[in-house]
């Protein structure tokens, strides 16, 4: 693989191209109006991007902005679908073929055939690896504070021009980063964002892995786990991964990261993992709790939306099959005032 992105942009600039890409941005996203209007005259549409991208004309469209709640509140910026479809484009084109395939085998994120699942199982198996060869050892978690919020842009760019020398694709990278209304930090929201986080913290990455060289470590976004032989050896990587965060990425850990004994279990990407077996987190047992107060009222108002409930619920039961969660899951069913055939368990 050749060590950075050049000769790229224009060969990869086509209409058949940009027509995947747009397909890619249209699953599931119903009858949106900018979607709608977009159809329209679709064909003139991808050719107009194409000319812009071409002719270094292109610029992105204003953000929408909206706040969700769950599972805490933050701030969402949407771009118009036109954008998306050219976020697509880039990122299917050139990040994931010619960035991700450099990532650590640890880095779980925004990465085809790993996820949160992959995580899990991953740091159970490190965690059986510790046990079979120390017994009792210590478990570094920490996250970033505020990390999307926090990105430094430049840096950013920086890092992304170690990987892409092809100008016109610099060009783009730069608008991506840059044209939006934050001096600081990238927005959430982006499918840009995600891997553009992703790719900063592999910084992070490289530096325990090659010079820290910390055999057992797992990163899901800005979320990792490190697992050491004793407590003093926890301090002293601390103390290393906060001054590289502050001198190279100007990041902070989180007030909440903290070392402590493995027997305590890993609280990692929604579930309490040990090395024998894995436990649902307290406050997802709470929301599916909830969540069926909310169901069994409807139910007796006659409210119900059945197809919606059956989907939630069977959402619930794919997260907490993957642990020990059989008695739980029959008291759960067991509480409902409505079941049918199509719900699992």
């Amino acid at each position: 693989m050749c060590k950075t992105i050049k000769k790229s942009f224009t060969l990869k600039l086509t209409f058949d191209n940009l027509m995947n890409a747009y397909e890619r941005a249209s699953k599931n996203k119903g009858n949106k109006k900018d979607l709608l209007k977009f159809n329209i005259d679709l064909e003139t549409n991808i050719i107009n991007i194409l000319n812009d991208l071409k002719k270094g004309t292109y610029k992105q469209g204003k953000y929408r902005t909206f706040t969700i709640y769950e599972p805490k509140e933050r701030i969402i910026k949407s771009l118009p679908f036109r954008d998306r479809i050219v976020q697509q484009w880039y990122i299917e084109e050139f990040i994931k073929p010619f960035i991700l395939p450099r990532f650590i085998y640890s880095n779980c994120a925004c990465i085809e055939f790993k996820g949160t699942l992959f995580s899990v199982n991953t740091t159970q198996k490190y965690m059986r690896k510790m046990k079979k060869l120390y017994g009792d050892y210590y478990v570094l978690k920490c996250d970033i504070k505020k990390y999307f919020y926090n990105i430094d842009k430049d840096i950013l760019f920086n890092i992304m021009k170690k990987y892409i020398s092809d100008k016109k694709l610099l060009e783009l990278t730069k608008v991506f980063i840059y044209e939006d209304d934050l001096d600081i930090g990238i927005p959430i929201g982006n499918y840009t964002s995600q891997y553009f986080a992703n790719i900063y913290l592999n910084e992070l990455d490289k530096y325990i892995k090659e010079k820290l060289k910390i055999k057992y470590y797992i990163r899901y976004m800005d979320d990792f786990i490190i697992l050491l032989k004793t407590k003093e050896e926890c301090k002293e990587i601390k103390k290393n991964v906060e001054k590289f965060l502050s001198d190279k990425l100007k990041l902070e850990l989180n007030i909440k990261s903290k070392y402590y004994p493995s027997k305590m279990g890993i609280n990692f990407c929604g579930y309490v993992i040990y090395e024998t077996h894995k436990l649902i987190r307290k406050r997802s047992k709470y929301k599916l709790k909830r969540n069926i107060s909310s169901w069994n009222y409807q139910y007796l108002l006659d409210n119900l939306d059945i197809r919606k409930f059956i989907l939630s619920w069977n959402s619930f039961i794919g997260y907490f099959k993957h642990a020990n969660s059989y008695n739980f899951r029959l008291k759960m069913f067991n509480s409902l005032f409505y079941t049918n055939d199509k719900m699992k368990l």
